[in-house]
């Protein structure tokens, strides 16, 4: 092995480690949502309208962490699967309201399970107070 150019290691690289990291986890995450034919993004939208319940389509982007046109084609999918059910707003009809469907509340809730089982996966190698302290970084860096 040749010496790192200029103080450079890649496995010491913060990037590098959190991609493989990335990698690691939506490997074992996505068999599961294959399983349910829903992408990552389309989970996490689900998922926020199951923590939130029913919110305003640009609130829901803004929450799932998604831009205006991204969430705009979730949602439409979502829809036409019967994921979710979209509503006029009581109070502003030019604004639609979403909640999760009787289905997508059953989706949610057994994929949530698989979600958790996996967070336990991955988080094995550490002791609890490790997986606290990691789990408290991550969530100061984003």
């Amino acid at each position: 092995m040749r010496p790192a150019a200029e103080g450079f290691v890649l496995d010491e690289q913060v990037s590098h480690l959190l991609r493989r990291a990335h990698q690691r986890a939506s490997a074992l995450f996505l068999t599961v949502l294959t399983e349910a034919q829903l992408t990552p993004t389309q989970f996490f939208a689900m998922a926020r309208l199951h923590e939130m319940g029913k919110l305003s389509q640009n609130r829901l982007g803004r929450l799932a962490a998604m831009d205006p046109a991204t969430i705009q084609g979730v949602i439409r999918r979502l829809h036409e699967r019967g994921f979710i059910e979209r509503l006029a707003d009581p109070t502003d009809r030019r604004r639609m309201v979403l909640s999760l469907s009787p289905l997508g509340q059953e989706t949610v809730k057994r994929l949530v399970k698989d979600a958790n089982r996996i967070g336990e996966e991955i988080l094995a190698p550490l002791s609890a107070d490790e997986q606290g302290l990691f789990l408290g970084l991550l969530k100061r860096l984003v």
